[in-house]
């Protein structure tokens, strides 16, 4: 007997149908699993059987034929286990197959007939809340899929309960409903709790006045930062705080990294995510594939799991120079496609990129009492494996240098990251007035150049000085708008509607402190 429930098949952050076919005829015992599915996949035939068998089902002595349709899309993962049982039960008749019509069911089996957590469940959830269809999913994705607005959630805890389910209500009342019915997407999300007052906060860090104004303009307007100093200066103390100024996500923002978080298996079973902007922060020795995604799958890498948050780099020279260059694409583009022989799979990566560094192999090329021992041409090469091309996109560099033992050791308190997010949350909200008329940029960072020159208000003392200082550093077409954006953001956390020639000359400081810093 044939039967049939659909499914559906995580591609990138998106969901696409899938009909899972269950044909069991008779002849000799065995499984057949068929329609490009992976070693994941065809491993489900073990665990369905001992699923049914210990859920105290019968395991059909026949021959077993599952077919994952359309047969030209390549099936991942787990989730595949719980529909492959449901359409197993009704083709051997325990379950009525007119059950199964409007259902779209998900999840893995363990050997007791326990549905487990899976990865992707957000994603299937939109693809469930489009269709009207009544999605099936383990218990613990609940939360996360309840984001996406679906209309009829069923939560999954067994087997057994899922099938008592089905028999008593069908498809009219599922298992599980979110509350208060139907939900969309924007009250998914607003049911989130704001964010928390950070764990970690900029009134713990001494001194580096100059290095917290920059992460400031960095977080109203969304800017690329590179900071230079010895090490034990608070470069990865002050990047670590830089996500407790930045605005929270709104509800856009969340559903596109609960999205990219959930494929790539970050989300805890039962969590409730967080308002609060991401941070990744990979290990030096981080591979190609770590950094932007690929492998098995391919999964997302470090630079989409930090979409609409922070990626910190520490020790970025160590970092092999082609593994640096291969963000270029995603800070322009905002996206990373992944390209195999047979598909090509495209994550969103608009993130932050705070990178820090010593300025020699010993670390102390700046420190200023001699301890350096690297030569010219050793810290020259050192450098070097921040290519041109890469610097240019970063449009704040910062020297970091070392606080003084009185200023450590002062009872004052520094400004807290609270007072500092109101100013950056007031500075984003007039970048999202401003550019209401574009549609899809959010801020100054991502503002087109030769629009932002047009229309963003420079005066013309901004604007000359902004053109003879570009062309006496010989800054290139793509640093010229960069320090333009810079300047915008300078004059937005000032509340004015112009841009000055000091906001410039601020802008074009921080553009100005290279990596070629002298010892």
């Amino acid at each position: 007997m044939l039967a049939a429930v659909r499914s559906a098949a995580v591609f990138g952050i998106d969901a696409l149908d899938v009909t899972v076919e269950v044909d069991v005829v008779p002849g000799l015992p065995s499984w057949t699993i068929v329609g490009l599915a992976s070693s994941a996949v065809r491993e489900a035939r073990e665990r369905v059987a001992s699923a049914l068998a210990n859920a105290g089902f019968e395991v059909p002595s026949r021959r077993v034929t599952v077919n994952l349709s359309p047969a030209d899309i390549r099936k991942d993962g787990t989730s595949f286990d719980l529909p492959i049982a449901l359409a197993l039960l009704a083709a051997t008749g325990v379950l009525d197959a007119a059950h199964l019509d409007g259902v779209v069911a998900a999840g893995e089996l363990g050997l007791d007939g326990a549905v487990r957590p899976i990865r992707g469940a957000l994603s299937l959830a939109r693809a469930a809340a489009r269709s009207g269809a009544c999605l099936v999913i383990p218990e613990a994705n609940i939360p996360e899929a309840s984001l996406a607005g679906a209309r009829r959630l069923a939560g999954a805890v067994t087997l057994a309960q899922v099938v008592v389910g089905l028999r008593t209500h069908g498809v009219n009342l599922p298992l599980h409903v979110a509350p208060d019915g139907a939900r969309g997407e924007s009250d998914g999300a607003r049911d989130v709790a704001d964010m928390a007052c950070p764990a970690v906060d900029f009134a713990d860090v001494a001194g580096q006045a100059a290095a917290k104004r920059a992460l400031e303009v960095a977080a109203a307007g969304g800017h690329n930062v590179f900071m230079l100093g010895p090490p034990g200066t608070g470069k990865t103390m002050l990047a670590r705080r830089l996500p407790g100024i930045l605005p929270p996500l709104t509800a856009d923002e969340l559903l596109e990294v609960v999205a990219v978080h959930s494929v790539g298996g970050l989300i805890a079973p039962g969590a409730i995510p967080s308002r609060t902007p991401p941070f990744r922060a990979p290990h030096h020795t981080t591979s190609l594939a770590g950094l932007i995604g690929g492998g098995p799958g391919p999964r997302p890498g470090e630079v989409s799991l930090a979409h609409r948050g922070v990626l910190f780099l520490d020790e970025r020279f160590e970092l092999p120079r082609h593994v640096l260059d291969a963000m270029r694409q995603p800070l322009e583009d905002g996206r990373v496609v992944i390209a195999r022989a047979t598909h090509a799979v495209a994550y969103p990566a608009r993130f932050q990129l705070v990178a820090a560094a010593n300025p020699c192999k010993c670390g102390h090329a700046m420190s200023g009492d001699g301890r350096c021992q690297c030569s010219a041409a050793d810290i020259e090469r050192y450098r070097a494996r921040l290519s041109g091309p890469l610097a240019d996109r970063i449009d704040l560099h910062i020297h970091v240098g070392a606080v003084e033992a009185a200023t450590l050791g002062a009872a004052r308190a520094a400004e807290a990251s609270s007072v500092i997010r109101d100013r950056v949350v007031a500075a984003r909200a007039r970048q999202r007035d401003r550019y209401e008329v574009l549609g899809g940029v959010r801020s100054n960072a991502d503002a087109p150049g030769r629009w932002l020159m047009a229309h963003g208000g420079f005066t013309v003392e901004a604007r000359e000085m902004l053109q003879a200082a570009c062309a006496r550093l010989g800054v290139s077409a793509r640093g010229f708008h960069r320090a333009a954006r810079v300047a915008r953001t300078i004059a937005d956390l000032a509340c004015e509607r112009e841009v000055s020639g000091a906001a410039v000359g601020e802008a074009l400081a921080y553009r100005a402190m290279t990596t070629s810093a002298g010892r």
